[in-house]
């Protein structure tokens, strides 16, 4: 509808101003919804997920590096990130950067003709990227310079992130021209994040020997609090990706939920076999596996498939993290604390080919807007309809995302590491891994429980001890006055 239309129409049918003609307010009103499930994923989800799973002298600081990352990205999203990711063509993996802060911009109507205005997309956008540098930091929680980490989040946002982002979600992206399907993030946000979580790893070095040998997590209910809000979180993530509150976004929101109950059981299963008990941090990691395995194609596959994925992802990663992790070497060589390239990269992996070989082309249609059998034909749809050509050029796409996605992130999280270690150490003292929070922050997780005594340490209060903080308490008759 052009303008010319709009002034023709009575007077009482002329939108308001902040409610434009173009702008659907129930899709406005989900994308914003949507993107604040997938914000809370970060924080507080993953935030008390690695506050709870490291040893207790670790929890403040790889709690720290979570939040710090979710804060950091967004300054740099809006400066320019989220044009060099989405803006107009500037080269074929990279769009032109330029600001997203200006009034008039962020009121326009978002691209692809979708129902919202800018300032929603590049919110919604902006937790996806925060996410993705959030899962980077679970590589290398318990031995990396916090202010080493201070520099590498706006770096790998600039020059790793937003290149894979515009080739694979960007409309004009040459990956996503070629018609891969990414659905919502398993390359962009989880195969990224466990090839530069690795590739970051490696450049910082393992933890201290003794944190490697044991690293019991500190309290397991909060670490299931955590992994429950992530969980319940990805309804935003996968359900928010058609831009549209629609049947697709039902269908991808149960589909993830079935998919990641079905892994979360498969490698309960195997644990047991295996290893004679339940774990349920084996669980939580299995429930993992689920959410990345169907993020890149939870929309445009049937909820039978959504089975079969959930058992593959509940199976193939358990394999490569309990069986070939302890025999290939360079897995063995790079401390990955928290395991992402196995719950990431190879469940991101399995995924995108997943969703190369299961997609309906039905459903495709409805996600992707183009006809039938153009792109995103899954191989099991196209053998069946005699299309087999089409299935196979879908696989092609698929593996040469997946080729793409590990090579920028090699090789981009290399060179930024390399010029970070230029202008300060990558990784913590000896006498720093030997402490940990108190050394690092002058702050502790759970301080009354660690000495009996100190109350706070933190250098932004004056009171230190119990026995400073009992005398700042009026006494009457020699009894404590209590508020």
């Amino acid at each position: 509808m052009n303008n010319t239309m709009v002034e023709s129409l009575p007077a009482n049918l002329v939108p308001d101003d902040a409610s434009p003609y173009w702008m659907n307010k129930g899709d406005n009103a989900w994308q914003l919804t949507a993107a604040t499930l997938v914000g809370i994923q970060s924080m507080p989800g993953l935030v008390i997920l690695y506050g709870s799973i490291v040893k207790k002298k670790w929890a403040v600081n790889s709690a720290f590096m979570a939040l710090y990352a979710f804060a950091a990205v967004l300054p740099c999203w809006v400066g320019w990130g989220y044009r060099l990711s989405f803006g107009e063509v500037f080269v074929p993996f990279l769009g032109m950067p330029n600001i997203s802060v200006d009034g008039k911009y962020l009121l326009q109507q978002a691209f692809n003709g979708v129902k919202f205005p800018n300032a929603t997309m590049i919110y919604f956008q902006f937790v996806f990227a925060a996410i993705t540098l959030v899962l980077v930091a679970g590589a290398l929680l318990g031995r990396m310079n916090f202010y080493a980490w201070m520099l590498f989040v706006p770096l790998w946002l600039t020059f790793s992130y937003t290149f894979v982002c515009y080739s694979i979600w960007s409309p004009d992206g040459w990956l996503s021209k070629m018609g891969i399907i990414d659905f919502a993030g398993g390359f962009v946000i989880h195969l990224a994040s466990g090839v530069a979580g690795f590739t970051a790893a490696f450049w910082v070095g393992p933890r201290a020997a003794n944190d490697r040998e044991r690293f019991p997590p500190n309290n397991i209910l909060l670490m299931l609090a955590g992994a429950g809000l992530l969980w319940m979180g990805w309804s935003g993530f996968n359900g928010g990706a058609p831009y549209v509150a629609s049947t697709d976004a039902s269908l991808a929101i149960l589909n993830t939920h079935v998919c990641t109950a079905t892994s979360l059981l498969i490698w309960l299963l195997l644990d047991i076999i295996f290893f004679g008990k339940p774990s349920v941090i084996g669980a939580t990691q299995g429930m993992i596996t689920g959410l990345v395995c169907i993020t890149p194609a939870a929309g445009v596959v049937q909820g039978w498939a959504a089975i079969i994925m959930g058992i593959i992802s509940g199976s193939i990663p358990w394999y490569t993290m309990m069986v070939l992790h302890r025999k290939i070497w360079l897995l063995k060589r790079v401390d990955d604390t928290m395991a992402g390239f196995h719950t990431h990269a190879v469940a991101g992996s399995l995924g995108g080919i997943l969703a190369g070989f299961f997609a309906d082309p039905k459903l495709s249609r409805f996600f992707y807007q183009v006809p039938e059998w153009e792109h995103y034909v899954g191989l099991a749809y196209a053998i069946h309809m005699g299309k087999y050509r089409a299935g196979m050029k879908q696989i092609g796409v698929q593996l040469l995302g997946i080729g793409f996605v590990i090579l920028v992130n090699i090789t981009m999280t290399s060179l930024i590491c390399l010029l970070v270690r230029l202008v300060i150490p990558l990784r913590l003292t000896e006498a720093e891994l030997q402490t940990g929070d108190d050394a690092i922050h002058g702050e502790e997780a759970y301080a009354l429980w660690g000495d009996g005594e100190r109350f706070e340490t933190s250098k932004y209060t004056s009171i230190h001890r119990v026995d400073d903080f009992l005398s700042m308490v009026p006494k009457v008759g020699g009894e404590l006055e209590m508020a």
